[in-house]
């Protein structure tokens, strides 16, 4: 939303009130706040006083390293729900408030940062700095907070109706430069975001788009601070797109809260923003391993289930999870959580068979928040309330994806507990997990929700949160706190409680390849621990060399599972049954079995992203090489934990250029090093890519034969020193993501601390074993 034609014009009916000065400051007593009263001229005598607005701006100390701002126009406003779940473990108590004061500013501290006010001279100019002097973060200058009018108003008269104008509140925070702005959800178009016009408002627009299925409103500045914007309405943002030199957030309401928070590393950002929006959840080892879908309109019953976990067994290819599309349910009947009974008659007896085979540990199936009218459950629902209301008392229906298709209310607490009681009837047919898909299609006009205190426009994206919240919880219930996993496509602030997230419809193209790594690393600066993709891309029919250069990146994504639109996604169906090395079963093969030894470093650095708030993959470079200005523009590439380095291959030919940061790297596959920092060019098959471990590193692996996710991850296994210094640590977690042990070298330069490893276990230095050897017991 732009409000100015140029730096001189306003932009047609628009017409937009600056804060021109601070007239007063109010203390809170506590000295953990300043209020600010501003109003949109400068007040040089007591008449210019009258007859024009103001605007209030509150900045507050929450806890330690952040500051929120609310600025407001006219207080007396309501502000409805729906509002972000804040704090969910708590408000820290840690905090370090106070006021200080010159003879021309005001200062707010909040332990690490400061917010200081100039009080001089009828000057608008707020600083937000380290308050140790150290660095200043960002600012609100001249003509940088203020509502807008859309159409402009004749006169002041005439806002006494409302109904014919939208109200704005905006503020402009300065950019500095050469500073680089990243995140706002799954974004899949250019990694930083300057220059670009953001509209946060959830969507189903593919992968191809500037719309997104996931619009969280956080972002990170490469100069060591990240801004929450507190409201899931539609917000937009102009990212040094309406003046070069600020970033605009503006939103149609009254008033409009964000926090800024200072690392001053971007994982610190992070693991601060996790403390107000909440840390991802924990999920379980076996999640780690490969899914395979069904795809999405093909057809298939268990003939067709068995025949593709018994020709991936045949193949060397485990799988831990199995997935029903769509059409496990009847046509024009989604979603009514009925089993189709002429393709499924026996489905508990079918999935349990599944399971006795031994081809796979769980079952997953597809689910959305919608409910055709086809289907008898609609009727019941409906006369329930469980669905979604127009004004007049309608159900809110329309015809798209199902005729006729109802919305589940959340907001209702009856129609949550009846929802839950459906998935409690997969649960008792043996299904594990839940793919929740759609949730974008949230209608903001002629609705009234069960809650009818709730602002329909904020509920469309905060519906993200309450229908996964309500399907997390629910296999929570059922299987353990930390054995829930979803597989959802929307989310919005705060989702990442409820793991985990995927990228959702791609095309089997390397440029959709290339926007899912965008989407994969701007999702994880919101704190988002875990995200995956579909292996091959969704749409159309990926040829072989695109599937296998898919299948590289996606067994090093956190979760990767193999689904199609039209066309199966097993690797036989794909280049005819190709069995030579390169093929497209051997290349699954290889790579899902590297993902196996890979576990116990996998598992271990799970652990710490849940803790942290930060992403185990994809990783965006910038969080752990902050201070390398190239790694904040790096959309190729990413990190999976702390220590591995991958860059995913986009060419037919195997050509890649990478660039490795300062330090030695270790090529995983040949052990062969480079030094950085650089760009390098490799060619590679379509066994290997640039997968690159990090110096100082401890890399615990799996026995060379450890096909599945789920082992003991101290037993039997390989630990390779890279570059290793006396001091350099690793945690070794069993397979319920407990510690039972962590490894250290010693002043010597040998691994001490290793009571805790079993059977024949053993150490390579520089690098791991490259030939299968037979373990030598330590």
């Amino acid at each position: 939303m732009k409000f100015r034609d140029g730096m001189w014009m306003v932009a047609e009916g628009k017409r937009p009130e600056y804060a021109e000065e601070v007239y007063s400051i109010a203390e809170h007593p506590a000295g953990n706040s300043l209020s600010l009263l501003c109003p949109t001229k400068r007040i040089l005598q007591r008449s210019d006083s009258l007859n024009l607005p103001t605007l209030t701006i509150d900045i507050r100390a929450p806890f330690d390293g952040v500051i929120s701002v609310e600025t407001t126009h006219w207080l007396g406003a309501l502000n409805p729900g729906p509002h972000y779940d804040l704090y969910p473990a708590g408000k820290p108590e840690k905090c370090n408030p106070g006021i200080s004061k010159t003879d021309t500013s005001t200062t707010l501290r909040s332990g690490s940062i400061s917010a200081t006010v100039k009080t001089g001279n009828h000057d608008f100019d707020i600083r937000f700095h380290a308050t140790d002097g150290s660095k200043e973060l960002t600012s609100l200058l001249n003509r940088s907070v203020g509502f807008a009018y859309s159409p402009a108003p004749s006169n002041q008269l005439v806002t006494g109706d409302m109904s014919k104008f939208q109200h704005y509140i905006f503020t402009q925070t300065t950019l500095s430069v050469g500073e680089s702005v990243h995140g706002l959800g799954e974004r899949f178009g250019a990694f930083n975001k300057v220059g670009q016009a953001v509209t946060l408002w959830n969507a189903d627009g593919g992968t191809s788009s500037d719309q997104a299925y996931k619009n969280i409103p956080f972002w990170i500045s490469s100069r060591g601070y990240g801004i929450f914007i507190d409201t899931p309405d539609k917000v937009e943002l102009e990212v040094g797109s309406e003046r070069c030199c600020r970033v605009q957030t503006s939103v149609e309401a009254q008033r409009l809260k964000w926090y800024i928070i200072y690392g001053p590393t971007p994982k610190e950002v992070l693991q601060k923003y996790s403390i107000l929006t909440g840390k991802p959840g924990k999920v379980p080892s076996w999640s780690f391993g490969l899914w395979l879908s069904t795809s999405f309109t093909t057809n298939y019953d268990e003939k067709t289930v068995n025949s593709f976990l018994e020709g991936m067994k045949a193949r060397d290819i485990p799988v831990e999870v199995f997935h029903f599309d769509c059409f496990w349910l009847r046509a024009f009947h989604w979603c009514d959580f009925v089993f189709d009974s002429e393709m499924f008659p026996d489905p508990k007896a079918q999935i349990a068979r599944l399971k006795a085979s031994g081809l796979v540990k769980k079952v997953c199936v597809w689910i959305n928040p919608y409910l055709g009218q086809a289907s008898p459950v609609f009727k019941f629902a409906a006369s329930k309330g469980y669905l979604l209301k127009r004004k007049n008392g309608d159900i809110f229906q329309w015809d798209l994806w199902q005729t006729g298709m109802g919305i589940i209310d959340f907001t209702n607490p009856e129609a949550c507990e009846w929802y839950v009681s459906c998935l409690e009837g997969l649960f008792d047919k043996g299904v594990d997990a839940i793919k929740t898909d759609f949730g974008e299609r949230i209608p903001s006009i002629d609705v009234e929700w069960f809650d009818s205190s709730l602002d329909p426009r904020k509920m469309h994206n905060y519906y993200a949160f309450l229908y996964n919240k309500v399907v997390y919880e629910a296999i929570q219930d059922r299987f353990g706190e930390n054995e829930a996993v979803l597989f959802a496509r929307t989310a919005t602030a705060g989702t990442q409680r409820f793991p985990l997230q995927w990228g959702g419809d791609c095309e089997s193209t390397p440029e959709a390849m290339a926007e899912s790594v965008r989407g994969g690393l701007s999702l994880g600066l919101g704190g988002f621990a875990f995200w995956s993709v579909d292996i091959g891309g969704f749409e159309g029919y990926p040829p072989p060399w695109i599937y296998k250069r898919w299948v590289a990146f996606g067994l090093l994504c956190s979760h990767s599972r193999l689904h199609g639109s039209n066309s199966f996604r097993v690797p036989w169906t794909v280049d005819d049954d190709d069995t030579s090395e390169q093929g497209c079963s051997k290349t699954l093969a290889k790579w899902t079995s590297l993902k196996a030894r890979l576990m116990p470093y996998i598992f271990a650095q799970a652990q710490i992203a849940v803790e942290q708030g930060i992403p185990l993959s994809l990783r965006a470079m910038c969080l752990e090489f902050p201070e390398d200005p190239t790694s904040w523009f790096l959309d190729r590439q990413f990190m999976f934990g702390d220590s591995l380095l991958v860059a995913p291959i986009f060419e037919e030919s195997g050509d890649v250029e990478f660039y490795l940061p300062k330090g030695r790297w270790t090529s995983f596959f040949t052990n062969k090093t480079r030094v950085g920092p650089g760009w390098f060019k490799e060619h590679h098959q379509f066994d290997t890519l640039p997968l690159y471990v990090r110096e100082n590193t401890i890399l615990v692996l799996g026995k060379w034969h450890e096909m599945r996710t789920v082992y003991d991850y101290a037993q039997g296994v390989e630990v390779c020193l890279y570059q290793t210094k006396p001091g350099a640590k690793t945690t070794v977690v069993d397979s319920e993501g407990e510690e039972v042990g962590v490894l250290e070298i010693g002043e010597e330069g040998h691994l001490i601390d290793q009571d805790f490893l079993t059977g024949a276990w053993h150490v390579t230095r520089n690098g791991r074993s490259t030939i299968k050897s037979k373990a030598t017991e330590n």
